[in-house]
């Protein structure tokens, strides 16, 4: 089914979407569950094991604490960067959690089994088991972390296409999307927009809710160009968007399309280094992909003649348009580094940028179609290695690589009439099976590329 914007485009905490998102999603819905039939006052203790992804970059990706957060009923889409860094740092101090404001139990960071072998339904899965006083188990749930902050309990349903914001319209391909967008006058977008508005929202709804997303994907950027320092981790990377955006602030203080893409590169090397700091951001379609489509969107509002005309016009066509590309991806292939490889994340936001910007400077709906195709083709291949198993390197300059190209892509399309040799279709197929032919060790596992090539050999740090 048709994936909605606002599961595309959801709010969250850094640094990943699949490996700290998800596991908090899934660790939340496992306490409701024990709230839901009363267990709550008969649980003594919770045993966590992390399979797979999860558990070879869990602890560079802040999977753990993600876990401890959500099983005491934390949001992760509302909760305070800050008091989430404070209440990590008395847990690890007290080895003890308070179970969705229910019991004290003992769980400390030591207590979380980490299991390198895969679960053969996806790489990032974990199973929370409640047990009382005597040992006997109370409730077990196993569940996998699909990407994108995504989370699918085993069992429940087929993993490829699940979303909470399905509806019963849409479309399930590029070439079906073409199709309604040709008889919808405000293309790609309004096709979107009708998918949104038949799961139950107003148009109106819709709107606010896509600008609101737009104002938090700036406010990442914003906090990430006035922070200094170093980021968390022991790589001691210096985080760089402070001292770039004031020399580029002094240097283009009236936004000059000369320096455009000095712009989309502090945008997307801002919201990155946010999100590797643990900071808030849009998952869009993932965390290690956060940083892409604010800085193409950005580059939308800044230096095209609607996004100066009509900013707000420019965001929601950009975000629904970006939306639309993204859930064929989610449906037909996979936006999980894990599954696929960094392909799926950066290929995937690229792909969904290009969409976005192109519609914004007036493509057909098969001129915008080309510029998913040409962004997301240039991505095949691309292998998830994070040294030392955190969202740094390469990821955040990668995000800086990845938006430029998107940029590059929509002004190709739009120089060609739509017609073109490859589908979108067709390269979205070749990502996914060039997934599955790659070696598991290049699917965020920190264990292949330059993760070893660097001279880092440790996986959690």
């Amino acid at each position: 089914m048709t994936i909605s914007a606002f599961d595309l485009f959801s709010i969250g905490i850094g640094p990943s979407s699949s490996h700290t998102v998800g596991p908090w999603r899934a660790a939340a819905r496992f306490s409701a569950l024990l709230a839901e039939e009363e267990l709550l006052s008969r649980v003594a203790r919770i045993r966590v094991e992390l399979f797979g992804s999860l558990a070879a970059t869990g602890r560079g990706h802040g999977t753990l604490p993600a876990v401890m957060l959500g099983l005491e009923g934390h949001d992760v889409e509302t909760i305070d960067p800050d008091e989430k860094d404070d209440r990590v740092a008395r847990w690890r101090a007290s080895g003890r959690i308070r179970l969705a404001g229910g019991p004290t139990l003992p769980l400390a960071e030591g207590d979380i089994v980490l299991t390198h072998r895969m679960l053969p339904e996806h790489p990032n899965a974990l199973t929370l088991t409640a047990l009382d006083a005597s040992g006997e188990m109370l409730a077990s749930r196993t569940y996998y972390s699909v990407g994108g902050g995504f989370v699918v309990e085993d069992g429940a349903a087929p993993l490829r296409g699940v979303t909470s914001g399905s509806t019963g319209v849409g479309f399930h391909s590029a070439a079906e999307l073409l199709d309604r967008a040709s008889e919808d006058a405000d293309g790609i977008a309004g096709v979107m927009m009708g998918v949104e508005v038949a799961g139950g929202r107003t148009a109106s709804a819709v709107r606010a809710r896509l600008l609101a997303i737009r104002d938090a994907m700036r406010g990442s950027a914003e906090r990430g160009m006035t922070r200094s320092g170093t980021l968390p981790g022991g790589l001691e990377v210096r985080r760089r968007a402070a001292e770039w955006f004031a020399r580029l602030r002094e240097e283009d203080p009236g936004r000059d399309p000369a320096f455009a893409l000095d712009w989309v590169d502090l945008v997307a090397l801002a919201v990155n280094e946010e999100n590797a700091s643990g900071g808030r951001v849009v998952t869009a379609p993932t965390n290690g992909a956060a940083g892409i489509i604010p800085a193409v969107l950005d580059y939308a509002l800044h230096y095209t003649p609607a996004g100066l005309a009509s900013p707000d016009d420019a965001a929601v066509r950009f975000l629904l348009t970006a939306a639309a590309i993204g859930s064929i991806i989610k449906e037909c292939a996979s936006i999980s580094g894990a599954e696929v490889g960094c392909q799926g994340e950066v290929g995937s936001a690229a792909s969904m940028a290009a969409a976005g910007l192109a519609a914004v400077l007036g493509g057909t709906p098969a001129q915008v179609e080309n510029a998913a195709e040409i962004a997301m083709e240039h991505s095949l291949g691309l292998t998830c290695d994070p040294i030392g198993g955190l969202v740094q390197i390469p990821c955040i300059e990668r995000n800086a690589i990845s938006a430029g190209k998107a940029v590059n892509a929509a002004r190709m399309a739009l120089r060609g009439d739509g017609a073109h040799h490859v589908s979108l279709d067709q390269v979205i197929e070749t990502m996914r099976l060039t997934g599955a032919d790659m070696h598991s060790k290049y699917k965020e596992t920190a264990r292949g590329g330059l993760a070893l090539t660097v001279g880092v050999h440790v996986v959690e740090c």
